[in-house]
């Protein structure tokens, strides 16, 4: 585990928890914490707490990455979602370097061994865990800038992708789309994807990505490209796309034309209130579905291409 690690405090209101969380993953954060509560555990808030109307965000980042750069990529993604947070006043936020030990051992009192599906297993790296014959394990370890798959949005992708591996051998070709931290071509590649291609337009998190790969040991199976979705090539058995409702809708075409015949289309990062939008814009474009899975106030799309 890195010794330092990168700090930053936001001020959020608190409807838009969630939204800002989702940028700041996409960043390739290492883990976020919400007051004293944690956020991106297996812990679930009680939801009759009272929650105050702003709460400070505490994200964590690795230490390699530029300070400058890292507050100025923060900066735009406030900017950018100011207009949908009422109340988000967007800031260049302070970076400050902390201990790792500062932050990484409170997650261990919350982060536990999850199973999605029959078969994927989530596994912190400090509990010991005997797979059974049919176990996908995927191994994580909140010292590395990888979500752990209780946020709602993520959680819903992986259990949709783990669907489609309850029979294996399952799909051998995944596409990520926005793969941030990685965990979803990580994921896709440990129940049995032969090749799973991550794209992001952030260095850094691809990065991780292929780290996460590498601590999972399926780097063979999962390469990482910044290059843009439109000008990828080849079709995909399974695209997915843990984006927001605007981005999916923006890139449905391109999302389309990289599935293959029969293949499995997954989006997710979509608010409930903005599931017709999504539903627009992939209408009569030759998909069956969708089917809808809710957790909290999020969604999740799947379509199937007709072949």
């Amino acid at each position: 585990m890195n010794e330092i690690w990168l700090q930053i405090n936001i001020s959020v209101p608190a409807a838009g928890i969630d939204l800002v969380c989702h940028e700041l993953t996409e960043l390739g954060s290492a883990g976020i914490t919400v007051e004293e509560r944690p956020l991106d555990t297996f812990v679930i808030p009680d939801p009759d707490a009272e929650v105050p109307e702003t709460l400070t965000i505490k994200a964590y980042f690795p230490p390699q990455i530029s300070e400058s750069g890292l507050a100025e990529q923060v900066a735009e993604r406030l900017a950018w979602l100011a207009p949908l947070i009422p109340g988000l006043e967007p800031c260049l936020p302070e970076v400050r370097r902390v201990r790792a030990e500062d932050w990484a051992e409170n997650w261990k009192q919350h982060f536990g061994i999850l199973r999605i599906g029959s078969r994927l297993v989530i596994r912190p790296s400090w509990e010991d865990f005997t797979p059974g014959p049919r176990d996908a394990v995927l191994t994580l370890d909140p010292g590395m800038a990888f979500g752990t798959g209780s946020h709602a949005t993520t959680r819903l992708c992986l259990e949709a992708l783990a669907g489609l591996y309850e029979n294996p051998p399952g799909p051998r070709l995944v596409l990520d789309v926005g793969t941030g931290s990685g965990i979803l071509a990580v994921a896709a590649a440990v129940l049995g994807a032969q090749k799973v291609l991550g794209c992001d337009i952030d260095e850094t998190a691809c990065q991780v990505a292929l780290d996460n790969a590498r601590q999972n040991g399926v780097e063979e199976r999962v390469a990482v490209t910044l290059d843009p979705l439109e000008s990828l090539e080849g079709l995909f058995e399974v695209v997915l796309a843990n984006i927001l409702a605007e981005e999916n809708a923006r890139l449905a075409p391109e999302l389309v034309q990289r599935l293959a015949p029969d293949g499995v289309l997954i989006l997710s990062g979509i608010l409930r209130e903005k599931e017709q939008l999504v539903i627009d814009a992939f209408a009569d474009r030759g998909l069956k579905g969708p089917d809808i899975s809710r957790q909290e106030e999020w969604s999740c799309l799947c379509y199937r291409k007709e072949s």
